[in-house]
């Protein structure tokens, strides 16, 4: 079996073939300890053996929860925000089919409007719902669930509503877990060793997805196998390492932006996972790589003129896929003249690849890095690699920039700010 692999020969311009070695060379001891597991930050690497959250038996209970869902639900409610159903809705997105039943994104926004929208879709349906919350503090999905049980409450009972639910939290006595047991919710653990970031091959997106219709089992497959793969290649051909060195290199050079780009636009949810993976891991201590993401050829005609001509801060790294497994060919039209014809006989799968390559090379020309990520084919199976390799790459980035690349003290401090008026308010209320 393939597996993804990276090229960096647009980069000759600005960093040479062994300017990426020495980098590796400089750096050998801490990324050795880290692919040999010699790092002390053991409390958050859960995700670092795949069979040990995404073994077997979990697999198992997943499949049956996720049958008994798509056979007797319309609407499916995935209750998180961030971490908690990024991944998720990556692969979901990815695999864009008419699916039974409709997956539904909430708790990942304050918006009324939304919420509203929310309520009203539901009703009539035959309704499940998954909160997804590690400490179930946060207050997006926890108000958000508050109003979506309260509602598939009075559709259809406490006892009913209740077999409808199933909440994925902290184990060992968390909030969530209370509830789930006064309420009766079926529980799965959210792993205490594990970031939500980093916790999609595990029952936080792996239920999801399954009830989605996508084989988890190619999921969890892709990612075992990018895991052997990073253990066993050398450094200098070993994407996860090598992507890290670029990105390191490039950083001190003076580039403090990255755009995630692709032709591709079942990629565009993907994009947002990596976002939030790169952001919240490196972005602390006055530190980091600005990560953004492009949507190709449409974002060519806006953010491209940028790109192409702006300050020259950003590189780009690119999502190719190799097989784009489909085929629309150009019909003719002989009684119209529309100046098109030159094009008769193509197909627009070639059009894209030359869309991507006049890309890849003008941007490059213009004084732009870049690099490629050559993924296969958009299967379950390769995004399970891309999920495992870019949080190995994240890992081992965060690391050499010299940031924790596990903890988000950024965010928490929004959070606190934000519990502190609402609390505030209450209490002038109260008097």
């Amino acid at each position: 079996m393939k597996s993804i692999t990276i090229d960096y020969s647009y980069l000759k311009s600005f960093i040479s073939g062994e300017d990426v070695n020495n980098e590796i060379k400089d750096n050998r001891k801490v990324i050795e300890d880290i692919i040999k597991g010699k790092a002390d930050n053991e409390n958050v690497l859960g995700w670092i053996d795949v069979d040990k959250h995404a073994g077997e038996e979990l697999i198992q209970r997943i499949e049956k929860t996720a049958k008994n869902i798509r056979e007797t639900s319309d609407a499916f409610l995935l209750i998180g925000v961030g971490g908690s159903n990024q991944g998720a809705r990556a692969a979901i997105k990815a695999f864009d089919k008419e699916q039974k039943p409709e997956i539904i994104y909430t708790g990942n926004t304050l918006s009324p409007i939304y919420m509203n929208k929310v309520l009203k879709d539901i009703e009539e349906k035959s309704v499940y719902a998954n909160i997804i919350a590690k400490n179930f503090a946060t207050l997006e999905p926890g108000i958000s669930f508050r109003m979506i049980r309260n509602k598939m409450e009075s559709m259809y009972g406490r006892d009913d509503a209740a077999k409808r639910i199933i909440a994925t939290g902290s184990p060992n006595g968390s909030s969530l877990e209370n509830l789930s047991n006064e309420k009766g919710y079926e529980f799965y653990d959210f792993p205490e060793d594990i970031g939500g970031r980093y916790s999609v091959i595990t029952a936080v997106g792996l239920l999801p997805m399954a009830v989605a219709g996508i084989d988890i089992r190619e999921v969890v497959r892709g990612a075992k196998d990018m895991a052997k793969s990073i253990k066993t290649l050398p450094l200098e051909e070993n994407p996860a390492v090598v992507y890290p060195a670029i990105r390191n290199i490039l950083y001190k050079k003076g580039y403090s932006v990255e755009v995630l780009a692709h032709f591709e636009p079942l990629f565009e949810y993907f994009t947002k996972w990596w976002v939030q993976l790169f952001g919240e891991s490196e972005g602390k201590d006055n530190k980091g790589i600005f990560p953004a993401a492009c949507s190709f050829s449409e974002d060519l005609h806006s953010l491209g003129q940028y790109i192409q001509d702006g300050k020259k801060n950003l590189f780009e790294t690119f999502l190719n896929l190799e097989d784009q497994m489909e085929s629309c060919p150009i019909s003719e039209d002989e009684s119209t003249i529309d100046y098109f014809d030159y094009l008769d006989g193509k197909d627009f799968s070639e059009l894209n690849k030359v869309a991507f390559d006049a890309t890849i090379k003008a941007h490059s020309e213009g004084g732009i890095p870049a690099m490629v990520f050559n993924i296969p084919k958009l299967t379950p199976y390769y995004f399970g690699q891309l999920f495992y390799l870019f949080e190995y790459s994240c890992y081992i980035s965060g690391v050499l920039l010299g940031v924790n690349p596990f903890d988000q003290p950024g965010v928490e401090a929004y959070k606190n700010e934000m519990f502190a008026s609402l609390k505030k308010e209450k209490e002038e209320i109260a008097v």
